[in-house]
């Protein structure tokens, strides 16, 4: 079975350090301690596609250096490379990034037309649509999740998984359903606003829960139950002094609004509780100013997002594994509305599989100003 894998190699680098993307800021994502992190994600799928016997089928279509060819030379796996261009480097503080674009996504999708029976791209929203401007609904496309958002529903639910559902794809065992690709603007999302839309359609191989689906909205009916519940636990949280770290959406906002902090919509902000009064000490916080306070036994207070069912892993990337790793499971406060736990499971992912094991289990989940639910971690 021939598979084409294209590698954008800057995504996902703009999320750790608060800038809810990387387009348009490599330089600036760079500046801020941001490494390449596409290319490690890739070999977690690759690494985990080597344990399936069925995997000896495949033969990858790629482009070249950066956009695939590289991670692939480590592997065994046969494949051949569409060296549509040389692709060039330049040097950004001492670290070697290519110089691609979104063009040459588009090319290489055009390229693999009729020559790959699925076509499996490393990205984000942004190379999703790419992906599907170039190819529409020609032939079945699946991303290995390597960007910050990923809100549309064409994405596995972690790189490991996007081999679960190859195999799935190459034994006639997965689904093909149409799913939206949907993105936001990044410069408009970094200044707290939502400006997001579908940019097509695409066809999906699905296997139940190693896909995740598009992300949703509060339906209206709710909107005023999470006002009571966000009330609820600010009154909660200025009870108990500490450090918190108060994730990201519109959940998590109505909790800033009430416990009185100009906190960000779309960021992580550092909130310190004391004699019954909450202080900003830091706002739209990185990964490495939450590591400045993990010493401090801080509480998180995150929600899920829905349709996505993820705690951690999309858009909030700054709780990364190694901040993860100082914060007890029982410190993790989860807030949601009964709609986003209705599959009866919420996701973590973070590359490193003894913070998820730790994460996994089961989880309290506050649904209501006096209920909670307890709800399955995968």
């Amino acid at each position: 079975m021939r598979v084409g894998l294209i590698v954008n190699p800057i995504a996902g680098m703009g999320g750790k350090v608060a800038l809810k993307g990387t387009d348009g800021v490599v330089e600036e994502a760079i500046k801020r301690g941001a490494r390449p992190i596409a290319a490690d994600l890739v070999r977690l799928f690759l690494g985990e596609l080597t344990h399936y016997e069925e995997a000896r089928k495949i033969e990858f279509l790629t482009g070249p250096g950066p956009l695939g060819e590289d991670v692939l030379r480590e592997f065994d796996f046969p494949y051949e490379v569409i060296r549509h261009r040389e692709i060039g480097y330049r040097l950004v503080e001492g670290i070697r990034i290519p110089d691609t674009t979104s063009e040459d996504t588009k090319e290489l999708a055009k390229s693999m037309l009729g020559k790959v029976e699925l076509l499996l791209f490393a990205g984000g929203d942004g190379t999703a649509r790419d992906v599907v401007e170039a190819v529409d609904e020609k032939v079945p496309i699946l991303g290995i999740p390597t960007g910050v958002k990923m809100y549309s529903g064409v994405f596995a639910a972690s790189p490991e998984d996007a081999a679960r559902v190859l195999v799935e794809f190459i034994l006639g065992r997965a689904g093909l359903e149409e799913r939206e690709v949907r993105d936001i603007d990044e410069e408009a999302y970094r200044h707290d606003e939502v400006k997001a839309r579908t940019y097509g359609k695409a066809i999906v191989p699905v296997v139940e829960t190693l896909v995740q689906g598009s992300k949703e909205g509060v339906p209206l009916d709710e909107e005023g139950e999470l006002e009571a519940i966000a009330e609820a636990l600010a009154e909660e949280i200025l009870e108990n002094d500490g450090i918190y770290f108060l994730g990201s959406g519109s959940t998590i906002k109505r909790i800033k609004d009430a416990l009185g902090i100009d906190g960000t919509l779309l960021g992580v902000d550092v909130v310190e509780v004391k004699d019954g009064r909450a202080r900003l000490l830091v706002k739209d916080a990185t990964e490495k100013d939450l590591l400045r306070f993990v010493d401090r036994n801080p509480k998180i207070v995150v929600t899920v997002i829905g349709g996505l069912n993820f705690l951690f892993g999309r858009g909030n990337q700054q709780f990364s594994a190694e901040v993860l790793r100082h914060i007890p499971k029982e410190n993790i406060i989860v807030v949601a509305t009964p709609s986003k736990v209705r599959n009866g499971f919420i996701r973590v992912y973070t590359g490193d599989r003894e913070v998820d094991e730790k994460l996994r289990g089961y989880i309290k989940v506050r649904v209501s100003p006096w209920m909670e639910r307890i709800v399955k971690v995968i």
